[in-house]
């Protein structure tokens, strides 16, 4: 830190990192507004919108998801279609526009909130790694980020559902804060048992406020998509989630470059990030978004889950738990260790960063460039089966070249070492982030209208459970299987396979056959219909917005 060069470029570092975040920022907004659309033949509704005092003319197929539905829901008032808002069409522009503010204000406070997500993530890892942990340990200290995650999940679906995703998306900013603060207290002098715990609670509290986060950046999407459009509905879940993991990768990189210049630095600008996406929540949002009939909310009704919910939920907990088995602990330690490649904290943040940013990039555009050229967009069942029996090859190649005699020499001098882990690595996140994107739209489209809440709260519970048990694994297979770091890391890689056979298997049993599968223009099975009988976009007609079916229904059997 003492030279010039450091105090000039690690500044600059950050700066660039804060400015790829804005980017990413802007584009999923300007990606959101281009492809939602209200229908242009739809009932309204009038919905009280307290920032102004007045009522809000949005429509039914948005405002069934923000209303509260029941006999003690407050009642709404509804015209007949033909009633433009105002009398003139300058005032319907201005309610679609105003119905689409959900949306917008949960896009941007769910991503700034991502970036110190990513950030944390690698300023505890990359901090504790220097401090001289063990990757069992540091696996530990991420229990119960990813435990409470889990249990989150649970509570933020009924409370999401009871009282809003207004109140849940503002606790999980202000536990964010908490999370973050508690790191300012991690000292030198404590012993490693002492530190561990401290950090555990601390990232317990990251966790909590993760997930209270995504509950309303996965349900939002839902909430402004009418149910007919499920192509569209698939390019939004694909973008807002694939965007939200390019700016994790930022934060990942913010992360090590910001604790190159300064541990208490890196918290502090990440903290900034959380106060400024606050506004957005607190003043930006109504309380009835989200919101269900009281009736609805138990913890009965939110273990209560379809049979494709159940079988998604499944088959996403050992996906991602593939993932996790060799990404999060394993794979930065190797990255650092002498015996592996030996890089800088700031060469394992850009690394990890890419990845992640590779991931998410993928994500957003696979409904465009992989799928919708297959045919296989909207995707079924099928289209999961086909991308997991792809993702195996991955770890094999991986594993299977963590043995070889080249990964035997310490450091980075091997091309081959570096090579083939680049290129499994780099594979891993192309074709993760398909699957990731087929596994987002399909819970939404599996989710029942009016308790979409608990149904996704439900589906990302079980992906907490899934990257739970890959950390805790894969820091033990690592620490502890074979005489050197490369025998644990090809165990991690083995084990990761094993997890992505049993996601595979776990997706036959959901009841969405329809459509069939199909690879490219001529090739077709398992039922696919011929081309002709579809639209080119995957909808049925011309794809013109029709009018939304008022209800729960999902178009999807349950």
């Amino acid at each position: 830190m003492g030279t010039r060069d450091e105090t000039l470029i690690l500044p600059l570092e950050c700066f660039v990192a804060a400015a790829l975040a804005l980017s990413e920022l802007a584009k999923v907004c300007k990606f959101g507004l281009s492809h939602i659309r209200v229908p242009s033949r739809a009932a309204e509704q009038y919905i009280p919108f307290p920032e102004q005092g007045s009522f809000l003319v949005v429509r039914t197929w948005v405002a069934g998801q923000m209303a509260s539905i029941g006999e003690d829901a407050n009642r709404t008032s509804t015209y007949p279609a033909e009633v433009e808002a105002g009398g003139n069409a300058a005032a319907g522009s201005k309610s679609e526009l105003k119905a689409l503010w959900p949306f917008i204000i949960i896009t941007i406070t769910y991503l700034l909130f991502t970036v110190t997500d990513g950030a944390v993530r690698m300023l505890v890892l990359l901090h504790a790694y220097n401090k001289g942990f063990t990757a069992m340990e540091v696996a530990i200290m991420f229990t119960l980020y990813e435990l409470m995650g889990a249990v989150t999940n649970l509570a933020a679906g009924m409370a999401g559902s009871k009282w809003g995703i207004r109140a849940t998306l503002i606790s999980g900013l202000l536990l964010q804060i908490v999370g973050l603060g508690m790191l300012y207290g991690w000292s030198d002098d404590w012993s490693k048992g002492e530190a561990i715990v401290y950090v555990t609670i601390a990232q317990a509290m990251c966790g909590i406020a993760k997930d209270l986060t995504k509950l309303g950046g996965k349900t939002v999407t839902k909430l402004v998509t009418p149910e007919e459009k499920q192509v569209r509905l698939f390019k939004l879940v694909s973008a807002l989630t694939g965007y939200k993991n390019s700016l994790k990768g930022v934060g990942y990189f913010m992360g090590a470059a910001l604790l190159d210049w300064s541990y208490e630095a890196a918290i502090s600008v990440n903290i900034g990030f959380i106060v400024v996406a606050l506004p957005f929540a607190i003043f930006g949002l109504t309380t009835q978004l989200g919101r269900v009939a009281s009736k609805n909310i138990t913890l009965a009704a939110v273990f209560k889950q379809s049979d494709n919910i159940n079988y998604l939920s499944l088959a996403r907990l050992f996906l991602f738990g593939s993932r996790d088995l060799w990404f999060e602990v394993p794979l930065p330690f190797y990255l650092r260790s002498p015996e592996g490649l030996g890089w800088p904290r700031a060469a394992v943040g850009a690394l990890l960063a890419s990845y992640i940013i590779i991931y998410g990039q993928c994500q957003s555009y696979s409904p465009q460039l992989v799928l919708a050229p297959l045919k296989q967009s909207p995707p079924n069942k099928w289209a999961c089966i086909l991308w997991n029996a792809v993702l195996a090859v991955c770890p094999i190649f991986m594993g299977a070249m963590a043995l070889t005699s080249m990964y035997d020499e310490p450091g980075d001098s091997s091309t081959g070492k570096v090579a083939t882990l680049m290129i499994g690595v780099f594979s891993f996140a192309i074709i993760f982030a398909i699957n990731s994107a087929v596994h987002s739209y399909l819970v939404v489209k599996y989710a029942e209208g009016n308790k979409v809440a608990m149904n996704v709260g439900f589906y990302y519970m079980a992906n907490a459970f899934g990257r739970l048990t890959g950390t805790i694994i894969s820091g033990a297979l690592y620490s502890y299987v074979g005489s050197n770091v490369n025998d644990g890391l090809a165990a991690c890689f083995l084990a990761s396979l094993v997890f992505v056979v049993i996601s595979t298997v776990v997706t036959f049993w959901l009841d969405d056959d329809e459509g069939g599968l199909r690879c490219g223009g001529s090739l077709g099975c398992l039922g696919a219909p011929p081309l002709e009988d579809r639209d080119v976009n995957g909808e049925t007609g011309d794809g013109a917005d029709v009018e939304a079916p008022v209800g729960p229904s999902s178009g999807v059997r349950q």
